[in-house]
């Protein structure tokens, strides 16, 4: 056994693990076929990826256009100043990889060539947060902290299937760049049970309760209801109010929420607490002179350790059963 920080690493079993839920209606590939639904519609919407297709679901459209799918190889520099060109040219680009290589990899490429021109580059991609067992150099927990540092970035963070199929023509119809974190394969269907639209920019309501706020993104919106409905049985009322856009963020929904009195506010992200969507609402509350009693359930500032992903999410506070206990935990 290896040490974190002088603390022992518990081993774990296997690697890869479906987020979804046992019984949980999924989704194959939304975000492809929600591409190729646009690229039927809009001429100059093209696919480009680093060697990661198939694990991106860009496949589906290399299958459908494979005159407007470009296959970069590994090097997502390459890649990503291949998309600001394109774009210079009137192409609408559509780029996956894996959200470790864009981030920390091409960072200074998508910062120089596509942001600071505010090109109209749609960067898609996959493993977000803690979405793999396979260890840091897989898992992006730091994504959404870069991406909303970097001027012109539009940052979103959607939750299912549903989240993703809305998102794709939506992101299209905005102009400049978009960093956009992906579910992939057979992907959770969640929000079809609450009247949901995706808008851009835009945080929603999923359902309200007295006792808790839960301002969430991401999978962590997923969890939050299945927190909701478990906390429902020691009558708890939990609100759900999602944010997949967390850049810009909506700071008059997020502040008219908290503002109601008597109320916890928690933030849930599958991220570091540094950076991502905890720090933004806090920032956002401070400012609004607003001061509930404030949680944050989120990664934390470590190199987290590899293993199965109900093992991890249990470890790190973001698997349903632990963050119920914590909720319930900070309510006495």
């Amino acid at each position: 056994m290896s040490s974190n920080n002088g603390k022992p690493k518990l081993k774990t079993s296997a690697m890869i693990a479906s987020i979804a839920s046992e019984g949980q209606a999924t989704r194959s590939a939304p975000f492809g076929h929600a591409l190729v639904e646009l690229a039927k519609q809009k001429s100059n919407v093209i696919g480009m990826t680093a060697d990661l297709g198939k694990y991106t679901d860009l496949h589906i459209l290399a299958q459908a256009f494979p005159e407007r799918y470009y296959q970069m190889g590994m090097a997502e520099q390459l890649l990503m100043g291949a998309a600001a060109g394109f774009a210079h040219e009137g192409a609408q680009p559509f780029v996956t990889t894996y959200a470790v290589f864009a981030t920390r990899r091409a960072y200074d490429f998508m910062h120089q060539t596509i942001a600071e021109d505010n090109l109209d580059v749609k960067i898609v991609c996959a493993l977000p947060g803690l979405t793999t067992g396979y260890g840091p150099s897989h898992q992006a927990a730091e994504d959404l902290a870069l991406m909303r540092a970097m001027p012109n970035m539009t940052v979103i963070d959607p939750c299912d299937a549903v989240d993703i199929e809305q998102m794709v023509p939506a992101i299209s119809a905005h102009a400049g760049p978009v960093y956009a974190r992906l579910l992939r394969g057979n992907v959770p269907v969640v929000l079809d049970e609450y009247d949901y639209k995706f808008e851009l920019g835009k945080a929603k309501l999923l359902r309200d309760g007295a006792d808790v706020l839960v301002i969430s993104s991401g999978i962590m919106t997923m969890r939050a209801l299945e927190v909701a409905k478990a906390l429902e049985k020691d009558r708890v009322g939990v609100a759900v109010l999602h944010v997949p856009t967390i850049k810009p963020l909506d700071t008059e929904t997020i502040v008219r929420e908290a503002r109601r009195s008597g109320r916890l506010v928690v933030v849930a992200e599958n991220h570091t607490v540094i950076g991502g969507l905890g720090e933004a609402v806090a920032t956002a509350l401070m400012q609004a002179g607003v001061h509930p009693p404030f949680r944050q359930v989120a990664l934390p500032d470590l190199f987290l350790d590899a293993g199965a992903l109900p093992t991890l999410h249990d470890r790190y506070g973001i698997s349903t059963q632990v963050m119920a206990a914590n909720i319930k935990g900070w309510l006495v």
